[in-house]
Order: structure tokens, then sequence, then C-alpha cells
């Protein structure tokens, strides 16, 4: 909708910069002028003795669906080692691509690439787009938003999947506004209508609803999905895919970023590749009892993973940090100490396949996800848990 003024009738009497609470109205070169600041609130048209305000509905955009066709997947990638994430991406668009009958393809950016592309087409991909230029060969979000673009233009795909992370944050946003279109970001759920459009689910306002957004106006419909969220694509027995060499004039590739060095940063473990995590939360009363927790995840064989309150108090690093506003996780054994289990919490970690859970009180909503609880003082509990560990017992006799 749209606040609009008819000049014929309008005398400028300006009963409506007076009745305006946002000062959204203006007198410019002789005539009324609504700004951005309009809150559509009408108060203006009820005070316009003339009747000379009203409101009209904007002229949606029309779009030939069909001419939009296929489910793009980014293949994100460091000097040809693919990352995992653009795997699940794949999975989810051949799931998607099974419910309208559509192909799916993946885009791969780089510098002397083109082999790796082959390696693709055994995950079921049935064609793989190569921009394999020297100008790719860093990171530059210039230049691979420049190929990206050329490479919709020539394809047009309906849907395209991107990796939410660094590199899929920077990019994304801008291809989307190359086209004009919708992103959404950091998606949990993806569906599509028979229509093609994408219904793309995510948590907002904090984690506390599921917001359902859909772009039925625009193509193509673009959505970054966090790593581990998504099942992994398996490999397909006989591939049919084929790898195409897409050709791009080099000067549309020159960049304004000047690499001046490139320096490989120290491969540290992730939380979201572990198979095993100790979470600590609110629980812990000092950080020198974080000591315990690291003791448990030795035992174990897996890495310590906190919540929010404890980065806050300066206990953990943020790279350890599952939820919302942290990582997403998806272990084989996931273990709680003290974690309430709120919806930004566990927001990031609902692909874990064993959940044992420790908490005092009966009632948190972490027992409502977990596979196993003990409702205790975990400083009672996860000593007992310690030594049994150490004579070899089974742990899951503690829990109910």
């Amino acid at each position: 909708m749209a606040l609009v003024v008819n000049h014929n009738k309008c005398t400028l009497c300006e009963a409506c910069i007076e009745a305006c609470p946002f000062a959204a109205i203006s007198v410019e070169e002789g005539k009324i002028v609504i700004n951005a600041a309009c809150k559509m609130c009408k108060i203006c048209i009820k005070k316009c003795p003339l009747e000379a305000m009203g409101i009209v509905d904007e002229v949606r955009p029309e779009i030939n669906k069909n001419d939009w066709k296929g489910i793009m997947v980014y293949v994100e990638h460091v000097e040809g080692n693919i990352h995992p994430v653009t795997y699940e991406l794949i999975g989810k668009a051949r799931e998607l691509a099974a419910k309208i009958n559509h192909p799916v393809y993946a885009l791969f950016l780089g510098d002397k690439i083109t082999k790796q592309g082959d390696k693709l087409l055994q995950y079921g991909v049935d064609k793989v787009f190569v921009y394999d230029y020297k100008e790719l060969q860093h990171f530059r979000v210039d230049s691979y938003t420049a190929a990206f673009e050329d490479c919709i233009n020539k394809v047009k795909p309906t849907i395209i999947l991107v990796g939410a992370t660094s590199v899929g944050r920077s990019l994304a946003p801008r291809v989307a506004t190359r086209f004009r279109t919708g992103l959404t970001a950091d998606c949990t759920v993806l569906d599509v209508k028979e229509n093609t459009d994408l219904v793309q689910i995510r948590p907002a306002f904090g984690g506390n609803i599921m917001a359902q957004i859909v772009t039925p106006n625009h193509r193509p419909q673009l959505a970054t999905v966090r790593y581990k969220v998504m099942d992994a694509a398996e490999k397909v027995n006989n591939p049919k895919g084929t790898v195409e060499i897409c050709q791009i004039d080099p000067n549309k590739l020159r960049s304004r970023i000047e690499v001046l060095k490139v320096a490989k940063k120290e491969k540290v473990a992730s939380i979201s590749d572990a198979d095993v995590l100790i979470v600590a939360g609110r629980g812990i009363k000092e950080k020198k009892d974080m000591a315990m927790v690291q003791e448990l995840a030795d035992l174990l064989g897996g890495q310590i993973a906190v919540t929010r309150p404890l980065i806050e108090a300066g206990w953990g690093n943020h790279s350890q940090q599952i939820g919302l506003s942290g990582r997403t996780v998806r272990p084989k054994l996931m273990i709680t100490l003290g974690v309430s289990g709120a919806v930004q919490f566990t927001a990031g970690m609902g692909g874990a396949e064993n959940v044992f859970a420790i908490n005092k009180d009966p009632n948190a909503p972490i027992f409502n996800v977990a596979h196993y609880g003990i409702v205790g003082d975990l400083y009672e509990v996860v000593p007992k848990l310690i030594q049994m560990i150490k004579n070899g017992e089974d742990i899951t006799e503690l829990a109910v």
C-alpha cells in the first residue's frame, strides 16, 4: 500500500502537516510530499478537509515463474577443498527438486578447480557450472558476485541455496541485491510449493517464534542455511550429470580489492564437527568448576561447549557457543550440565543423536528435547558420572 495525494484537490491548507505525528509530510515546490518517515497511520487522511489524501495498493511486479527452473547450490571451498555444508545443501536441493521436478545445479567458482567439478556429480547434481579463472583464485566478494550474477542470468534458477558461513553471508546479500529479490538468512527448515515458491522457515524475535517467509513475486529466491542443519547428500550409483565450463569477460572479474598476502589460519577443532560435546550452562557456579567439565570431556574424547551466559561471564570462547548467536552442532552424544534449554540454545542442537541432560529443575525445557535426563545437582551427579566412566559402567542406568 502507498499513501498518495490528489494534487488537483489539495489547496495546501497544511492540515495534514499539522496532524502528522511523525513529521512525514512537507511542502516542496508547491506540492504536498510524503517522505519515508510515514507509518501509514492514516491520521492525515482523516484530517484532510478536502479528502485529497488516500491509500492505494501498489502494483506488485509480475514474474513468469516458468522462465525460472532449477535449484542451484553455491559450492564453497578453499583451494578446491569443498566445505561440507555444500553437500548438505545438495541433499536439501535434491529433496526440493524432486517435489517440483526441477534439476539440481551447482555453481563452482575458483581457480584450477575444473577437475573437482566431477566430484559433485557423484552426489546427484545434474549440472555443475564451473567458472575457472585466475581472477577467482582468492575470494573477493565483488569478483565472485559478478560471476554469480553472470551464471544466474544464463541459467535462471528459481531457487539458490548458500551456506551461512562467513563467505556465504557476505556473498548472498550482494547477489540478492543485484536481482532485487529476497534473501532469508539462517534458515532451519526449507520446503517448496507446487508453484515453485520456496517456503523458508527460520527463528525470529530471539527464537520465540518460527517465521515462515515466502518470496512470491521475485526470482530467484535466495536462502542461506547453517552448517549441520540439513542432512548431507548421499552418493548416487550412476551419476548422469555433466560439468559445463562457463565463459565470462575477465574484465568483469576485476576487483577493487587487492590481496596482498594470504596467511593460512591454524586449524583448530570445531564443536560443529565434534561427535561428543559436554555443554556447560548457567548451572556452573564458578570458573574453576570448568575443570570438572573438562575432565568429563577428556574421558569421553569430546569437546567443551557453552551457553551464552558463560560467554558473557568470560568462561568460554565464542567459538564454543551453541545456539542462535553461536554454532549449530549435530554430535552423536551431547551431555548438558545445568543447561535450561531455552529455545535460543536448542535451535542450535536439534540434530544431536543422543542428548543426556543434567539439571536440578524438573521443569527445565531441556528435558523436552533430551533422550535421557537426570534431575539432580550437577555437582553431585557429574563426579559420580566421571567415576562410573572410569569404572567402565553404563551411565544410562543413572538416567530416566
